[in-house]
This record gives structure tokens, C-alpha cells and sequence, in this order.
């Protein structure tokens, strides 16, 4: 075998080893240093010890809905300005068509902002 790769080896081996010696580590420290005092309630299906509620129906306005989708909208367009900043210059494609995506969620933000989507009322 060639000297680079049996040293490639050894180093993907010895980090293998090193990650499980860690998480070893990790998980007896944990059950170590956790609490060992048990109740009733604390072995309840909720979690954090909290008695769950009796269930009560409650209706969630459509406006959190909108907001999210809104705010994922531009979340992706902010997701697509990054790269596009980087590969436009002197392509006048990408430039374009970026200026299309961009006009698109413009128009999608001034439409919610007409109908008062963005207004945070309860």
C-alpha cells in the first residue's frame, strides 16, 4: 500500500475512535450528573414535569399562517441574493432574471402590505 493512503486511513480510523471515545464520554457524564430523584409526576408521558391540561379547542388565526409563509418568501429570496451577488457579474442572464425574482416578490410584498397581512392584530 502506498504511504498516503495508509495515512489517509490512520486519520479517518483515529477520529472514528476519538468521536466514539467522546460521545462515550458524553453519555456516562450524563448519566452521572443527572438527577436520580423520580416522582410520580415526572413520569408522566408530558415532558418537563408539567401535569398536561384537559384538552381545549381554541381556534388559530389564518394571519400567523400568512405571516409565516411570508417570512419564509423572503427567507428563500434572501437565500437567493447571496449566490446571485456572486455569479452576476458580467452575466446578463443571471442579472435579469434576478431582477424578474425580484419584481415578483415585490409585488408579492406590497399586495400583503395592501390587504394588511403584515399588521400584527390579535
Amino acid at each position: 500500500m502506498p504511504e498516503s493512503l495508509v495515512q489517509n486511513w490512520t486519520a479517518l480510523v483515529l477520529a472514528g475512535v476519538v468521536g466514539t471515545v467522546a460521545i462515550g464520554i458524553m453519555f456516562a457524564a450524563s448519566f452521572v450528573l443527572s438527577s436520580k430523584r423520580f416522582s410520580k409526576i415526572k413520569e408522566t408521558p408530558y415532558e418537563c414535569g408539567i401535569p398536561p391540561a384537559p384538552y381545549a379547542f381554541s381556534q388559530i388565526s389564518i394571519r400567523y399562517y400568512i405571516f409565516a409563509i411570508l417570512f419564509l418568501i423572503f427567507d428563500v429570496e434572501a437565500v437567493f441574493l447571496f449566490p446571485w451577488a456572486l455569479i452576476f457579474v458580467g452575466n446578463n442572464v443571471a442579472f435579469y432574471a434576478m431582477m424578474i425574482f425580484l419584481a415578483v416578490l415585490s409585488f408579492a410584498i406590497i399586495y400583503g402590505w395592501r390587504k394588511g397581512v403584515l399588521e400584527w392584530r390579535k
